[in-house]
């Protein structure tokens, strides 16, 4: 199903991931592929639908600092990162402190987190608090801005919330902060030399 990024349609895709659907929607970014980070068969969904090993984790996106301080450890330093530039295209890969989605995400002792920034995604995550957000393609094939793309390409989901091409997308930057520094792990929207400046 399609809707467009409306009250209604943000509902309806609330109430999907809440009920352990799958969902396609708009970030900053490119478009993203969800599901409640709680619900592990929702996750082996994400998995199967991408073709994506499960040895490759998948990330989280919650509606502010607040729901992401909830499963994840934040330092002083990944404090000034995400005061900075959250919401925004920035991934940090923080320790893990929720055990049940540790365990749902199969994951060890880190998590990779973000806030977005796209207005329909912020909405959503408005209603859902967090949700799986990892590109909404096949693995190894480009990340898309474009809806009709992912339409013609991706099987499996039960919603698309449509926002139209994003523009000027570029993938996250993605960082892992460990004590006073930080490792560049991919490089996006967000250069080394910003993350620097706060060092």
């Amino acid at each position: 199903m399609i809707v467009p990024c409306d009250h209604n349609g943000i509902i309806m895709a609330s109430k999907t991931v809440k009920s352990g659907g799958i969902v396609v929607f708009p970030t900053d970014t490119v478009y993203g592929i969800g599901c409640d980070p709680f619900n592990s068969q929702a996750v082996r969904a994400i998995y199967r639908i991408k073709g994506r090993e499960e040895s490759k984790r998948l990330p989280v996106l919650g509606f502010s600092i607040s729901e992401i301080s909830e499963i994840a450890i934040f330092d002083e330093l990944s404090k000034k990162f995400a005061a900075k530039f959250w919401p925004g295209p920035l991934t940090l890969i923080l320790g893990i402190k929720e055990e049940k989605i540790a365990k749902s995400l199969g994951l060890d002792e880190k998590i990779a987190v973000r806030v977005p920034s796209h207005p329909c995604t912020l909405k959503l995550l408005k209603e859902c608090k967090l949700l799986v957000g990892t590109s909404a393609n096949i693995a190894g094939r480009p990340s898309s801005a474009d809806p009709h793309e992912i339409i013609k390409e991706l099987e499996g989901y039960d919603i698309l919330l449509d926002g139209g091409k994003i523009p000027n997308s570029v993938e996250s930057t993605i960082i892992e902060v460990v004590g006073s520094k930080f490792r560049t792990i991919r490089e996006g929207k967000i250069s080394e030399k910003e993350l620097l400046a706060l060092v």
